[in-house]
């Protein structure tokens, strides 16, 4: 089995991924609530966490907000499943200074999105993850979502990153599903190809792909967890049933500005005492509640 980045094995991150919520109680990150939630995740058979992403408001929480919740983080995980820290910035410096907390906070590896906003080339991202990487020995996942961040890192930038041992995978988020498929054949199969788009999976892993950092696996864990199980063992019919059992509540976890409809889905299920968001974000309407209760329904999570 090849070993990469300090000696941490690809396969290390597959399967169900959580991208985390961070809940909060009075205004500041609810600590005691968020390590709860964590633990819930790994016995609900999640593989690996993701704190701090997109998912878990970083664009809001303040630098020590931001890393106090990795500290929480790994601290209940204790190494039973891996920790990828959200470490991503729009400045250089910034993202290398998340990426050695991350480290230093005992995180296997770290999430670091396209520079966005300014619009890096491909030389400039390139670049980007370069002094990353040669300031921090942590095993570096690229967050690719041109969604969000405006540029989209080509298949050949990401071949050249691919030769630095400590760029180990992607989290594609681009939606196409072709990508996957040329990112493989580009790089080889050893490249952790995790897809970012819950709805997509299916046929993300069919093109190549081993796993999902998922908002949904938040409020159904172990079902999601069970669909990479299942198509692991190559057991196509309980795939296929968990597969169309979860598209309303993939659906519905975007209806409105995420991360609010997946907070409040845990707020449903009492996972999330408060399921407010951070301005600018906006709090659910009365009718994006009603879309995430009757798809939390639809998957059997709530009667």
């Amino acid at each position: 089995m090849t070993r990469r980045a300090r000696g941490v094995e690809e396969d290390m991150f597959k399967g169900s991924l959580v991208a985390l919520i961070t809940p909060f109680k009075n205004g500041a990150v609810d600590e005691e609530g968020f390590q709860s939630f964590v633990e819930w995740h790994i016995n609900e058979g999640t593989n690996a966490l993701v704190p701090v992403g997109t998912t878990g408001e970083s664009p809001t929480l303040s630098h020590d907000e931001h890393k106090r919740v990795v500290e929480l983080c790994v601290e209940v995980a204790k190494g039973r499943v891996p920790v990828i820290a959200g470490a991503g910035s729009n400045s250089t410096a910034e993202a290398i200074e998340l990426t050695q907390h991350a480290k230093e906070a005992g995180a296997d590896a770290a999430l670091v999105v396209t520079p966005y906003y300014n619009k890096p080339t491909q030389e400039g991202m390139y670049r980007h993850y370069k002094m990353i990487t040669d300031a921090v020995d942590l095993p570096v996942v690229i967050y690719n979502i041109p969604g969000r961040s405006i540029v989209d890192m080509s298949v050949e930038t990401m071949a050249r990153l691919a030769k630095i041992p400590n760029i180990i995978g992607v989290k594609d988020a681009t939606a196409d599903l072709a990508r996957p498929l040329a990112t493989r054949v580009a790089i080889g199969e050893e490249f952790c190809q995790l897809s970012g788009e819950d709805a997509t999976v299916a046929a993300f892993l069919a093109q190549g792909g081993v796993g999902c950092i998922s908002v949904t696996a938040n409020v159904a864990p172990k079902m999601c967890a069970e669909l990479h199980n299942a198509w692991r063992d190559r057991d196509l019919e309980t795939f296929n049933v968990l597969r169309d059992r979860l598209m309303p509540l993939h659906d519905a976890m975007f209806c409105e500005n995420s991360p609010a409809p997946a907070k409040y889905a845990a707020h449903l299920i009492e996972k999330c005492a408060d399921p407010s968001v951070r301005p600018p974000l906006g709090d659910l309407t009365e009718g994006g509640k009603q879309t995430v209760r009757d798809a939390m329904v639809s998957a059997g999570i709530l009667n």
